[in-house]
């Protein structure tokens, strides 16, 4: 064997094993930072099959399995009416969100007006206050509406609903989308007489799957687990959310904990469902989309 063909097997050793090396440790990071995110997952479902006294001490594993935390926490905490009416907020909020989102996102893209880009600015610079310190003048916003409206905002559907249709982030997403795609085909379907209208349905939303399905499943598990807002404009239990069911378990006496943890899996399953059929796509979103690092 020359000395030049021992020097190349010797390198294509160094590197197999400086590649599987770095292979094990990847994953074995991976395997921890898995395991450290099931184990809530896992505590959560093991209380749920815990009678009341077990589930309020330290052990894990249930001694009696008790499917019936179920049942009893989907009638007494009247799931079947939350979980409706977290269906109607959640898709009357992301069917909106599109809509305002897609048309602000598109004439920021590729419409050119004066003040286009100091505007979005302001709107991007509107991303770095708290969503806590927004809460009240959003509460004030939307009582003055109920009453020059003609129907009422607070404990009805428009207060859980439309401050939630303008989204920032789902701007910026878009548009930042919308601007990669050439102008090419913009100045093409021109010259064929489309509109703007046009161009957006047949052109830019065809195009543009990956981001918009980021904005499906971020904002549908948002909308999904809000708790702090629907509780500050809702006064009966006509529009509440599955999520404010949850506090049906805390009385005076305590809280029901594997109640709780039940209700707490029941909420959850509609999310891990969507995930479960979008997992790929959204993965791949994602990685298109510019939200990686």
């Amino acid at each position: 064997m020359s000395t030049v063909d021992l020097i190349e097997k010797q390198d294509k050793r160094r590197m197999f094993s400086h590649g599987t090396g770095w292979k094990v440790f990847s994953y074995s990071v991976l395997a921890v930072g898995a395991f450290i995110s099931l184990v809530p997952f896992f505590w959560m479902i093991m209380k749920s099959l815990m009678s009341l006294g077990e589930s309020l001490g330290a052990s894990v594993i249930p001694s009696e399995i008790h499917l019936e935390n179920y049942s009893i926490a989907w009638s007494e905490a009247n799931f079947s009416r939350y979980m409706l009416n977290s269906v109607v907020i959640t898709v009357m909020t992301l069917g909106g969100e599109l809509v305002f989102s897609i048309m602000a996102a598109y004439a920021f893209a590729k419409l050119k007006f004066p003040g286009r880009d100091v505007i979005f600015a302001v709107l991007l610079s509107s991303m770095m206050i708290p969503g806590m310190v927004t809460m009240i003048p959003n509460l004030l916003t939307v009582t003055w509406f109920g009453r020059v409206g003609p129907i009422p905002w607070i404990d009805s559907w428009p207060a859980l609903t439309i401050p939630f249709m303008g989204s920032v982030f789902s701007v910026f997403l878009l548009r930042q989308f919308f601007a990669q795609i050439p102008d090419e085909l913009f100045d093409a379907a021109k010259i064929d007489g489309a509109g703007h209208i046009r161009i957006l349905l047949q052109i830019v939303l065809p195009l543009s799957k990956p981001p918009i399905l980021v904005i499906v499943v971020l904002s549908f598990i948002g909308t999904w687990n809000a708790l702090a807002w629907p509780l500050l404009v809702t006064n009966s239990l006509d529009w509440l959310p599955i999520a404010v069911g949850l506090l049906n378990f805390i009385d005076d006496g305590g809280s029901n904990l594997n109640l709780i943890m039940a209700g707490s899996f029941i909420t959850i399953i509609p999310i891990l469902v969507m995930y479960f059929f979008t997992q790929r796509q959204f993965t791949e979103s994602i990685a298109r989309s510019g939200l990686k690092g």
